[in-house]
């Protein structure tokens, strides 16, 4: 079998070896020291424009034109950057076996791929219906959205079914973002999921409330506190219906499932310590392994701020924890130390018209300011999460750069309210004087 070595490996493609490749070159790899092994076949890219713009009717993005790093305004690293630097791209080629005790990785073609220092950068991967046994889970036009490929098959199909009818199933993230882009590909859009709101994870009833009346608005029909339970097909094998636990039957040109993500762990198991079903770093992301770093949706790290581990799946961490891995790695090979990681929980998300950020932890009472009546024509509003006498989580729907930059200053520094009534009637201004 052939074999190749090189001194740092990443496996997986995604966002976070892209930065992760960035910041090698920055520390000054030198040629051949590094490869990345992706099952994609194409060089990193900022998954979350697949949920959006990709998908849009009219000037849709494409590669090259979301590269990484491009996410955060930086340079576009398309394929000949990595060849410039001296990294090797070992692109379409998928990781079934790793055994970190002989530091090898062993690729479905049977080749070997050798290293010193590993970073496990695989990310995550959607939870299928067919893994719940759900009846014709199977059937052709039902997708799921992770990669470049489930989205241009999306494409094919939305252009197929002109001005059909889809069905998402989930109400979260993926959720949202496509009932909007599938209702401005013109087509007649109901989404269904089980909780009593949307994005709950996140939103308080009173911010769900706010994104159900505008997407009813929009003329999308949403069916709460039920589940899909199987999909009827036609001769072709096409979906044609899905069909629903309270006894509903709703019709489907197009089924998305966005109902949640599992971290691609698997290939090692019991080779490395986990916990909260990720892989365990340090603030360094340095595993229980010395030599294995791993960065991502995998990794269950400390949270610095909150004294606890999380798990976080979010590209605004994918970037950073990339970066902050790279660094660490070089810092010890030269015997120096680094700021460990001190994060802020970050998330987006924009469709239609819209634009949220939310910062720091939902956890306490949750107090709402501002214009929140899906019926405005330019609604702005937001949240603060109090707890123990202090801010910990800040949320803003329409903010302007320099105001959510205010509201993410309040969650970090976590200051203390005269009283939650106050909060409410002072609302954004609260933000903006911290």
């Amino acid at each position: 079998m052939a074999e190749k070595s090189f001194k740092y490996v990443i496996i997986g493609g995604g966002v976070a070896a892209g930065y992760a490749a960035r910041e090698f070159a920055k520390q000054g790899v030198k040629p051949g020291e590094l490869a990345i092994i992706s099952k994609e076949a194409v060089a990193p890219y900022e998954r979350p424009a697949l949920s959006k713009a990709y998908l849009f009717p009219e000037s849709p993005a494409r590669l090259p034109g979301f590269h990484v790093c491009v996410g955060i305004g930086g340079e576009r690293l398309l394929p000949e950057w990595y060849t410039e630097k001296g990294i090797e791209l070992i692109l379409s080629t998928e990781i079934v076996k790793a055994d970190l005790s002989s530091k090898t990785l062993t690729s479905a073609a049977g080749a070997n791929f050798k290293y010193d220092v590993l970073i496990i950068a695989t990310g995550s991967t959607v939870i299928r219906l067919s893994d719940f046994g759900v009846q014709g889970a199977d059937s052709k036009n039902i997708f799921y959205l992770r990669e470049i490929e489930d989205a241009d098959k999306l494409i094919e199909a939305i252009k197929a079914k002109k001005n059909g009818k889809a069905v998402i199933v989930g109400g979260g993230y993926i959720g949202l973002e496509l009932a909007a882009v599938m209702q401005i590909n013109n087509y007649d859009v109901t989404m269904v999921f089980p909780e009593p709101w949307c994005m709950p994870r996140l939103f308080t009833p009173e911010i769900a409330a706010f994104y159900e009346g505008y997407y009813d608005k929009k003329g999308i029909k949403i069916i709460k506190g039920t589940v899909a339970v199987g999909f009827d097909s036609n001769s072709n094998g096409e979906v044609t219906s899905v069909k629903l636990k309270d006894g509903r039957s709703l019709d489907a040109d197009i089924v998305v499932v966005g109902v949640g993500a599992r971290p691609l762990t698997s290939l090692f198991k019991g080779q490395v310590e986990e916990d909260k079903g990720g892989i365990k770093t340090d603030a360094f992301f340095k595993t229980s392994i010395s030599n294995v770093y791993a960065v991502g949706d995998v990794v269950t790290f400390p949270m610095k701020m909150y004294n606890d581990v999380r798990r976080v799946e979010h590209v605004d961490h994918a970037r950073k924890s990339a970066e902050q891995a790279v660094k660490a790695i070089f810092a010890s090979g030269e015997g120096k130390t680094i700021d460990e990681y001190d994060y802020l929980p970050y998330f987006y998300s924009r469709s239609f018209d819209l634009s949220w950020q939310f910062y720091g932890d939902n956890v306490g009472d949750a107090v709402l300011f501002g214009d929140s009546d899906p019926a405005s024509p330019k609604p702005k509003f937001g949240s603060y999460w109090i707890k123990d006498g202090k801010v910990v989580g800040t949320f803003l729907e329409g903010g302007t750069p320099d105001e959510n930059k205010a509201i993410a200053k309040v969650a970090k520094l976590q200051p203390a309210i005269p009283s939650v009534d106050e909060l409410a009637k002072v609302g954004l201004a609260f933000a903006c004087k911290i």
